[in-house]
């Protein structure tokens, strides 16, 4: 009887313990979750690829998630104006930014340049487009598409190159809008235009160009295209704006930022 006594008591002992280690499992994976946080991020459309690639490696290091949308700056603008819940904008300018901390629709002190940005005169046509951008003078083009200067900083940009080059009236006829750097480069991926100014880092991939031939539009060309990040106010307390914010400036972020042609 002493023996029954014993070994069911040891029995016991047995399920407590394992009844204790699947508790402290269960607590840590819900005390795991209870920490993750998620975050709405605003991105400029220049900015989707290396912004895919972040977001993936910044959920799997830290547990928070970034929802991400893509479209034009100013579009943003006029959303996160109507109080659309965005927590991050990630603009393709630095007025943005500004103009939402300076009317106390984002944190001040937030704000940073996270990339800076290079332009290009793009074709999908191998050897089309020369090292220094004479097919805008000399190719025989119908179309050359370019981002809607009201709306995208890299449109603003292509038409300071224009003017630069004194071929604004030359060009203009040609022009097909796009609504956002994305759009314009599908104007030239489709051939719809047999050129485009887009962002480098639309055709760019580890360095090199995927496809096409391309112009890299110099900087002194046109006004730096700075492309700041700022908090906005319903974020402000959110773990998961402040965690990417900074992840944003990290040895892993800037290794894949750079390797889609942005610079510091």
């Amino acid at each position: 009887m002493t023996q029954i006594t014993a070994r069911s008591t040891g029995f016991s002992f047995q399920l407590a313990r394992s009844a204790a280690v699947i508790g402290t499992v269960v607590l840590g994976l819900w005390s795991a979750q209870a920490q993750a946080a998620e975050v709405s991020v605003a991105v400029a459309a220049n900015f989707t690829a290396p912004m895919k690639k972040i977001a993936a490696e910044f959920e799997k290091d830290t547990g928070h998630k970034a929802e991400l949308s893509f479209g034009a700056t100013g579009k943003f603008y006029a959303q996160i104006n109507n109080g659309a819940p965005f927590g991050i904008l990630l603009a393709a300018d630095d007025t943005t930014p500004e103009k939402l901390a300076k009317e106390g629709k984002g944190v001040t002190d937030s704000r940073f340049t996270y990339a800076i940005g290079t332009l290009v005169l793009w074709s999908p046509k191998a050897g089309y487009v020369d090292e220094k951008g004479e097919v805008l003078k000399t190719g025989d083009y119908k179309h050359i598409a370019i981002a809607n200067p009201k709306l995208a900083p890299y449109g603003t940009a292509a038409m300071e190159v224009l003017s630069k080059l004194g071929l604004s009236a030359q060009v203009q006829p040609k022009v097909v809008m796009g609504e956002n750097i994305a759009q314009t480069y599908q104007f030239a991926a489709t051939g719809n235009a047999q050129l485009g100014f887009v962002a480098l880092s639309q055709v760019m991939e580890n360095g090199k160009i995927r496809e096409g031939s391309a112009w890299q539009v110099p900087g002194n060309m046109h006004e730096p295209i700075r492309q700041d990040a700022i908090v906005l106010n319903s974020a402000k307390d959110n773990e998961a704006a402040a965690a990417l914010m900074k992840y944003l400036r990290s040895p892993k972020a800037h290794d894949i930022i750079r390797s889609y042609g942005y610079s510091f």
